[in-house]
Parts: structure tokens; C-alpha cells; sequence
């Protein structure tokens, strides 16, 4: 029998470390943190930001990575009723400096090799070295107690989307929606079953919404979160069995790097305490989703679909066997709307934007209205993805609007092109996207990374999609690497492989 849970209204960090000050919090590279420990280096952390001048509805930029402290940090914020901005920590000095500019920062708490990054911005900078370690040991024990500086615990987050069309922008949810998903916490761990006896692997970076959510969850119910630096497949699958990790969020680039380990590391390796791999993030294709359930037990592996504006999709492994590539059907009181470029309801089948309701939640984009009033329409909004309802509900992503190539008059999803080579032995990875073209207007450009030791050629990927699909979705350019660049949260960097493209073919 598990130990009771604090009541749904008095979950999180200051109600596990009231309830188990000892229980392990996190596991970090060996070392384990309590939640006593982590609480008190919150409550310091909130004395150090008081003292740099933040404030209650300030914002504060968070530039760590994966450590321990990004969790007192953010708590930190939460005592203070300041608003946390989780800064990529693969940003350069533009990128990052956007996001903390155009977020109004307070300050930025940031790592010593990525200060560079915010060199140039103008809010104060506490760089998490040696000396912030010192101002922790020298800061109070208690609990900030400025009227002017004082927040409920919770910590707030305004994430700044990933940027695939433009500059990222902050997603501004309201107040309300804040105390609703912070009181939904314990409401979620119901939910997926979630209890104090469970121990979490986070392998994915913090900065992103999912893995920080998923870790912030478990804290909140008071499990046990296994922190990595960064993601190594081998070393994931051993911490699943040396701490018997029972759950796990993972993205598909993590499922791909995991199913590429030599087979005798896969064999050896103990994933039986697993009863829940929750992914997200990116489209999986329907190959890789099948392998990684027969590699982890097909009961185990779950999917969602949503966005840091709100709604989303579940879909159980059952679901998904009957209903195979569907990201799932709407969450409770979340509704879905497929229309076409002219705004009509498209019918079960076919393709469109994709348009959601969610239940009580409300967003703008940070210093942005147009954009916001662009991505509302009647009480729904879009982030610009594509996709269909089949008859039963089920929602199938396409791709992204963004993504799509229209060549010769006609649109095309990559994501289509993308999973059929997917399904060619040679090939371990694929991105499909579009290059321009006087005659065609765009033409489809496949970089795939082949299997080692393979002999694939150009001749090969082509022949491949026009046995499988209409031969208008052949790629014209084919290129060849050794591995794809992916974002940390799995998505391929498209606008990188197309600036690197044409500046290798500019006409000097």
C-alpha cells in the first residue's frame, strides 16, 4: 500500500516536503537530493532572486541545463509569484537574447559556458558557478517575506515556442489557467496512475514543456524523478533497471537512438519495472512506434498530442493498435476542428488545419496581438499543424501547414514521404522538405541517413517511393549523412538543411 497523497489542492514541492522530507526527490548523476533539501534550496533560491530585485509577476530567464537546480531555481520563482522563461540551451547570442529582451526578463539565471548567449541582454545575470553557491549558503533559510515578492509556490511558465515559422514567440496563458493546471497536477497523476512509489526518468531537456511537465508532475505527487544531463541511449536503458524506473516521457529520436544500439546492449538490458513511456513532441512512424512496443511490451507505450497553447490528444496502446498512426481522441472537454484553406469543415479522411477548443483555457503570444488574434478563430485556435479525424474520432497529424510543399500546383506532406522510406531497411532517419524550383515551383528534397555499412544509393530512395506512393511524391534531390540534426525535443532542424542546401548551390 502506497503512502497517502497530499489532497489535490495541496499538492507540490512545499506539501511533499512537509509530508516525506526525506524521500528521495531527484537522482543526479549518482547523487540522490530530498525533498527537504530541494525545498530549502528553493526557499534560498527565492531570497537569491529577491535580492537581484525580481519581484511578484516578474519574469525571470532560466538558461541551465539538466541539473538539479533548474528545479530549485523554478521553484524558487514560485515563491516569489515570478513567471519562469526556460531559455534553450542550444540558443546563440541572437536566439537567446530574443527571448529574454522580448520577454521583459527581470534576470537570467544561466550556466557559466552559455553565458556568452546573454552577454548582450540588459537584466542582471546570476551565473549558477561557485559564487551562486555561496549567495545560497548565505541566504536565509525561510521564506522570503516581502509583501511585494511573495507567491503561492506554484511555479508559473511562459514557454516561447519553438520559432519554425519566425521569431519564437512567448505563449502568455492566463492567470487562471495557471491555478487550474497547477491544482491539475495531482488531477493528472489519477489520471496515468501515477503515485509516490513511482520513480520517473527525465531524459529529455528542461527547457522543453513535456519532459519539464512530466518531471514536475511526479514531484508534485511525490515519486522520485531521474534526472539525465543528456540523453545517451545506453545509459537511459541503464538507469531504468539500476533505479527500477517505472516511467518515462521520451520522444521518437529517442525511440530511433535506443532501437540503433547494438543488440547485446538491448538484450542486457532491464526495462521489466517499466509500466508507463509516455511520447510526444514529434510525429512517430508507424515502423518505429511498432518496434519500440515489441521492445518495451506493447502495453506499455503511450501517446499525446498537444501544444504549449493548450488541448490535446491521448491515445492508449490498445487504441493505437486498432487505430495505427493516430495521435488519439480529444482529452475531456477538448474539441477538434478540420477545415480547409477557405475555412469549411473538411469531411472524416481529409486533410486540412487543424483548429482546437480546449476546455477553460485561454492564451495570447507575449507582445505579439497579431499573431494571437491569427490563431484564433470563434473560440478555437491552431498552431499551424495539419491533419484528419478518421469516422471514430481519431485525430492522424499530416504535418505541419509550415512543412508542406506544393510543387507543380499540388500539395504534398513530407511526413507521408518521410514514413514510407522509413519503412526501407537501409534507412535509419529521413527528413523530406521542399527546395525551390523555376518549373516546378518547389521539389521534394530527402536527406536520409542510411543504415550502417549500407550500400543505398540515390536511384534506391527514389525507386522505393514510387513503388510505394504516386509517383508526383518522389523526391528529385537526394543527400546523404550520417545522422540528421534533431532539436533535443526530436524534430528534425529543417531550416537548417535547407539554408546549408541552397548556400551550397547559390550561384556565386
Amino acid at each position: 500500500m502506497t503512502e497517502p497523497l497530499a489532497p489535490p489542492t495541496d499538492a507540490g514541492l512545499l506539501a511533499q516536503a512537509r509530508l516525506r522530507p526525506d524521500h528521495t526527490a531527484l537522482v543526479f548523476e549518482g547523487r540522490a537530493t530530498s525533498y527537504g533539501e530541494l525545498d530549502d534550496r528553493a526557499r534560498r533560491c527565492a531570497h537569491v532572486l529577491a535580492a537581484a530585485g525580481v519581484r511578484r509577476g516578474d519574469r525571470v530567464a532560466v538558461m541551465l541545463e539538466n541539473h538539479p537546480d533548474w528545479f530549485a531555481v523554478v521553484h524558487g520563482c514560485g515563491r516569489l509569484g515570478a513567471v519562469v522563461v526556460p531559455v534553450n540551451i542550444h540558443f546563440k547570442a541572437d536566439e537567446a537574447g530574443w527571448v529574454v529582451e522580448d520577454s521583459g526578463a527581470a534576470a537570467v539565471v544561466v550556466d557559466p559556458h552559455l553565458e556568452s548567449a546573454v552577454a548582450r541582454t540588459t537584466p542582471p545575470r546570476l551565473v549558477h558557478d561557485a559564487a551562486f553557491e555561496e549567495r545560497l549558503a548565505g541566504a536565509p533559510a525561510g521564506e522570503v517575506d516581502d509583501p511585494d515578492a511573495i507567491g503561492d509556490g506554484w511555479p508559473t511558465t511562459m514557454a516561447y515556442t519553438s520559432g519554425t515559422t519566425g521569431r519564437p514567440k512567448g505563449v502568455a496563458v492566463a492567470p487562471d489557467d495557471f491555478r487550474r493546471r497547477a491544482a491539475g497536477v495531482a488531477a493528472g497523476g489519477a489520471t496515468w496512475g501515477l503515485g509516490p512509489g513511482d520513480v520517473h526518468l527525465c531524459c529529455g531537456p528542461l527547457y522543453h514543456a513535456g519532459p519539464s511537465y512530466w518531471a514536475q508532475m511526479h514531484l508534485a505527487l511525490g515519486a522520485t524523478v531521474v534526472l539525465m544531463r543528456r540523453w545517451d541511449a545506453a545509459e537511459a536503458l541503464r538507469l531504468i533497471g539500476a533505479h527500477r524506473v517505472t516511467t518515462a516521457h521520451m520522444v521518437p529520436a529517442n525511440f530511433q537512438r535506443i532501437l540503433a544500439l547494438p543488440e547485446a546492449v538491448r538484450a542486457g538490458a532491464d526495462v521489466s519495472s517499466l509500466r508507463l513511456v509516455i511520447h510526444a513532441a514529434a510525429p512517430c512512424p508507424v515502423p518505429l512506434k511498432r518496434a519500440i512496443m515489441d521492445f518495451f511490451g506493447p502495453e506499455k507505450v503511450w501517446e499525446y498530442y498537444g501544444a504549449s497553447e493548450g488541448g490535446g490528444t491521448v491515445i492508449s496502446p490498445q487504441e493505437w493498435l486498432e487505430h495505427p498512426g493516430s495521435v488519439g481522441r480529444p482529452y475531456p472537454g477538448t474539441e477538434f476542428l478540420i477545415l480547409d484553406d477557405d475555412g469549411n469543415p473538411c469531411p472524416a479522411g481529409v486533410a486540412g488545419t487543424i483548429w482546437v477548443r480546449p476546455a477553460g483555457s485561454s492564451f495570447r503570444y507575449h507582445n505579439d496581438p497579431d499573431k494571437t488574434a491569427a490563431a484564433h478563430r470563434q473560440g478555437y485556435f491552431t498552431v499551424g499543424d495539419a491533419g484528419y479525424l478518421d469516422e471514430d474520432g481519431y485525430l492522424y497529424l499530416t504535418d505541419r501547414k509550415s512543412d508542406m510543399v506544393i510543387s507543380g500546383g499540388v500539395n504534398i506532406y513530407p511526413r507521408e514521404i518521410e514514413d514510407c522510406l522509413l519503412t526501407h531497411p537501409d534507412v535509419v532517419d529521413v527528413a523530406v522538405l521542399g527546395l525551390p524550383d523555376e518549373t516546378w515551383g518547389e521539389v521534394l528534397y530527402a536527406v536520409v541517413q542510411p543504415r550502417p555499412g549500407a550500400t543505398l544509393r540515390k536511384d534506391d530512395v527514389i525507386a522505393w517511393v514510387r513503388e510505394h506512393l504516386a509517383d508526383y511524391k518522389r523526391p528529385r534531390v537526394v543527400e546523404f549523412v550520417e545522422e540528421l540534426p534533431r532539436d533535443p525535443n526530436g524534430k528534425v532542424r529543417k531550416p537548417q538543411l535547407r539554408e546549408a542546401w541552397l548556400a551550397r548551390h547559390r550561384p556565386q
